[in-house]
């Protein structure tokens, strides 16, 4: 299904299920906000679309961005009494980006189609079983490696297997091109094998070089030098 988004380039990946804390300081994305808390925007939902490149100024083309990006469902917004905001919001649906309209709103919006995952037929019970059990290894490496204990979660037991992979992503500094190839399996059998590998290889590195990442973000601010649209 074809439908329009509102979008927010980033120079980031957001996965489905994981919080994005945002500081709203340009002012067509003060504007986005009131619409998404006004119910201009409906479902209170915008696209967020990684760059291709940091040295892109100004988005004007499909070219300048990622063709997959998640939708960011707003949860919390928090106006501040120079009208900049605190958000939070939580990735929902993956879309493919199909044009960009940057001429009907102050802010960028985008026409998209929805992507669901590929299904998992009846025989991939047992292999999901394998590559959750290497993927959930994997992460505990990191993680204890790299954070404390408060600062981590282990998915529940009961998560399906088409959410374990974003979630056990959520909690690792994976560089973009891995996020944005995360984002883009439609298989879920894949892209969980996909994290296994990359948590392992991550942990493999701060295992070698005996340090760990620097501290997760609370929040992206967007100024006039980071944000590009």
């Amino acid at each position: 299904m074809t439908t329009t988004l509102p979008l927010f380039p980033l120079q980031s990946v957001l996965l489905p299920g994981a919080q994005l804390p945002l500081h709203i300081f340009e002012p067509r994305y003060r504007q986005l906000t009131i619409d998404l808390v006004t119910g201009a925007v409906p479902d209170r939902e915008f696209g967020v679309i990684a760059l291709k490149t940091s040295l892109v100024r100004e988005v004007e083309t499909l070219e300048h961005v990622q063709s997959f990006g998640c939708a960011a469902l707003l949860r919390e917004a928090k106006r501040l009494p120079d009208g900049r905001f605190d958000v939070v919001t939580v990735g929902g649906r993956r879309f493919r980006l199909l044009d960009i309209d940057r001429t009907s709103a102050p802010y960028l919006v985008g026409s998209v189609e929805w992507i669901p995952d590929e299904p998992v037929t009846d025989g991939g019970a047992e292999a999901a079983e394998r590559l959750a059990e290497v993927a959930r290894a994997a992460h505990r490496r990191y993680c204890e490696a790299a954070w404390e204990r408060e600062d981590w979660h282990v998915p529940p037991a009961e998560t399906t297997v088409d959410e374990l992979a974003y979630l056990l992503a959520v909690d690792c500094l994976l560089p973009l091109e891995d996020r944005q190839r995360l984002l883009e399996e439609t298989h879920p059998l894949r892209r969980l094998r996909i994290t296994g590998q990359l948590l392992t290889r991550e942990a493999g590195f701060l295992a070698a070089l005996r340090a760990v990442p620097a501290p997760l973000l609370d929040s992206l601010e967007l100024t006039e030098k980071s944000s590009l649209n």
